[in-house]
């Protein structure tokens, strides 16, 4: 299983918007980034992520599944741009914020705080970890 980090505002998709498309879940469209369209393309059925929160909010509230693998997004004509769809999981008992996670020096290195910019990014296995126990949820 892979670990990645999925971006959204709450002003333009919400966790309660997630969580209310249950286990069909939705598409994670309207991304035009090709970094983070090629991070897409590498998911798999079952990969997990963070769904955070920018902007004002900046903080990761809830963990995310990959349900449906790349495909054209529906958002545009363009062949170039693809997406995954993804479903709710659980929320994070306590959000873990931006801040939280630039002190923790053990998360120093990812790419959430090298490149906050980025949309969709890779999370690795001990970075997953540490953040769910900060949020205390389990991180299976």
């Amino acid at each position: 299983m892979a670990y990645w980090l999925f971006k959204s505002e709450t002003s333009t998709w919400s966790w309660d918007q997630q969580v209310a498309k249950g286990d069909a879940g939705e598409e994670w469209d309207g991304v035009r980034n090709y970094q983070a369209r090629n991070f897409m393309r590498e998911m798999k059925l079952g990969d997990r992520g963070f769904f955070y929160l920018s902007q004002k909010d900046r903080k990761i509230v809830g963990i995310v599944e990959v349900c449906a693998e790349a495909h054209p997004d529906s958002t545009t004509d363009d062949d170039r741009w693809d997406c995954v769809d993804i479903k709710a999981v659980r929320p994070f008992t306590n959000a873990v914020t931006l801040d939280q996670i630039k002190a923790e020096e053990r998360l120093a290195d990812m790419v959430l705080v090298k490149n906050s910019r980025l949309s969709v990014q890779p999370v690795t296995e001990s970075e997953w970890r540490i953040v769910c126990e900060m949020g205390q949820t389990k991180p299976d």
